[in-house]
């Protein structure tokens, strides 16, 4: 299979979604982020999400969004067209075998957990629902989100189509073959905590030379924001970006030499190669 991706933007006026109920197993960050998309977009009425979740306070936060909150995972499936299984990978097997005899064939599944693959969902549920398998990130939260999805053979366009929306309201999404879905997670899913690193330690290093921690963090953060776009509209790779910022005999070469020396570019691609092991483990 090729490699590809396939960005899609959608707008405001297409939004709009469908009258099908969508249920969340799970009211956690990215539960709670998905929702405040859809009902800040007008997307779809809160009458026709439903949550469940072991929680009750986080039962309540989601009442208060005039959301329909269940009982019980098996009550919320029964009146779910479209049901997110947005909790831990580790409480996947113990959730699917809560539901999997209320679960019927029509029933669309939607799985945001780290190496949770559509076969293994399928494979506990015993039934071949049609299914989307999402990696988004917790930028979703700022409507900021980096999402990546996949869709099972057996799910209709308009499912599909369904789903896509949930994620677009809230950032860019990502249309890859499944075959990528592990290695993904690397590069959107858990990547905010390598760049969250990074800013730490600049703060650091800024905080250690007397700079003011909040007037360095300002900085930093615009300085984030401005390389993301010039990275996104500059038209230049990242590496003709670097030479242009590393003038010969200039701070930043110097700076540049410490990173590649201390071997920080090999450094990030180990990471990234265990977190894409980690998500194969998980999905076992």
């Amino acid at each position: 299979m090729p490699l590809f991706f396939i960005f899609i933007k959608i707008s405001r006026g297409a939004s709009k979604m469908s009258e099908k109920k969508t249920g969340f197993i799970g009211a956690g960050n990215m539960a709670t982020a998905i929702i405040n998309g859809i009902l800040k977009n007008k997307a779809k009425s809160a009458d026709k999400i439903n949550v469940f979740d072991l929680d009750s306070e986080k039962l309540n936060l989601m009442s208060q969004k005039g959301v329909n909150c269940m009982e019980s995972g098996k009550e919320l499936v029964k009146n779910s067209d479209i049901i997110v299984l947005a909790v831990k990978p580790q409480n996947y097997d113990s959730v699917l075998n809560e539901i999997k005899d209320v679960v019927e064939e029509n029933k669309v599944f939607v799985t945001i957990a780290a190496g949770i693959s559509i076969e293994y969902v399928q494979t506990k549920l015993e039934k071949q629902c049609p299914m989307v398998r999402v990696m988004p990130n917790t930028p979703l939260l700022l409507g900021k989100g980096a999402t990546a999805m996949c869709r099972s053979e057996s799910i209709t366009d308009e499912d599909f189509d369904e789903v896509y929306k949930m994620f677009a309201l809230s950032g860019d999404v990502a249309i890859l073959p499944e075959s990528q879905m592990n290695e993904i997670i690397a590069v959107n899913g858990s990547s905010p905590a390598y760049i969250y690193l990074f800013a730490k330690s600049m703060v650091d290093y800024a905080v250690s030379v007397g700079i003011d921690r909040d007037t360095a963090l300002t900085l930093i953060c615009k300085t984030f924001e401005g390389s993301a776009e010039m990275l996104r509209s500059s038209g230049d790779s990242p590496e003709t970006l670097i030479e242009k910022v590393s003038s010969k005999g200039g701070t930043t070469i110097e700076a540049m030499k410490i990173l590649n020396e201390r071997e920080v570019p090999k450094a990030i691609f180990d990471a990234m190669a265990a977190c894409t092991k980690r998500a194969e483990e998980l999905g076992k």
